[in-house]
């Protein structure tokens, strides 16, 4: 198939890069015009003209998705270039990784800015739009780390346990206007924000080698994994799935 999200006007906040980036391009294939949302604009125009050569509509606003501003700004000009928004990916976000007792309380504002209060904003900002089309589909990235626990990952667990409850939260409080909320939950992923992630752990004692992973997941995820997770629960393939929690992990949370 390759028109799942046909006629679909799709925002991916983080969408330049990793799982971001292979959602925006595998949505644009499904025949979604695709509006990329990121603070990195040279790897955002990068993908969106990677969508164009394929054949793809796709456009890109350069924006810090924790700033109400900025975000209330992009998704104007979204819905003025391509019209109201039916599918939102809420993507973007990062990780802060260090002991416990060492985290400070402007780092702890600072992830959970960019990790949950984005979605917040994002989510506010789009919605009148898409009650006003009819409905729509929100997908929110959580992660393993919402229900699995890691050291150091204290901050980062979190904010994801936040995502969780967001995504199902949404669900339920507008369901009655055909919007559906979910969360794909990934695992250890190669993506630049994954392999730092292995790489600031196994530094600081947390065993996540090579051999660890392929006995928790069986191997490293790959962007793709996670975006066709994503592509289903945007697509209509899913209109009866709302507020659930889809992890990408190959059994990681199941052992």
């Amino acid at each position: 198939m390759a028109d799942r999200l046909r006629g679909k006007i799709a925002i991916v906040s983080g969408g330049a890069t990793g799982m971001g980036g292979a959602a925006s391009q595998l949505f644009a294939a499904e025949g979604a015009k695709v509006a990329i949302i990121d603070r990195n604009g040279d790897a955002s125009a990068a993908t969106v003209d990677a969508i164009r050569n394929a054949g793809g509509i796709a456009e890109f606003w350069v924006a810090d998705v924790s700033d109400e501003a900025a975000v209330n700004a992009a998704v104007k000009g979204v819905e003025d270039t391509f019209g109201a928004v039916t599918v939102l990916f809420n993507h973007a976000g990062t990780i802060v990784i260090k002991p416990f007792l060492e985290t400070t309380i402007e780092e702890w504002d600072w992830l959970h800015a960019v990790n949950v209060r984005s979605m917040f904003l994002m989510t506010r900002a789009v919605l009148p739009g898409m009650i006003a089309a009819g409905g729509g589909s929100i997908v929110c990235t959580s992660s393993i780390s919402a229900v699995a626990a890691t050291p150091m990952e204290v901050l980062y667990d979190t904010t994801k346990g936040a995502v969780h409850m967001f995504a199902r939260a949404i669900g339920v409080e507008f369901r009655d206007r055909n919007i559906r909320c979910n969360a794909v939950c990934p695992g250890f992923i190669r993506t630049p924000h994954g392999l730092r992630e292995v790489s600031e752990l196994q530094a600081l004692g947390v065993d996540v080698s090579d051999a660890a992973i392929a006995a928790q997941q069986g191997r490293i995820g790959e962007p793709e994994d996670v975006a066709r997770a994503a592509l289903y629960l945007a697509s209509d393939e899913s209109r009866f799935i709302n507020g659930a929690h889809l992890f990408v992990d190959n059994g990681f949370t199941a052992i």
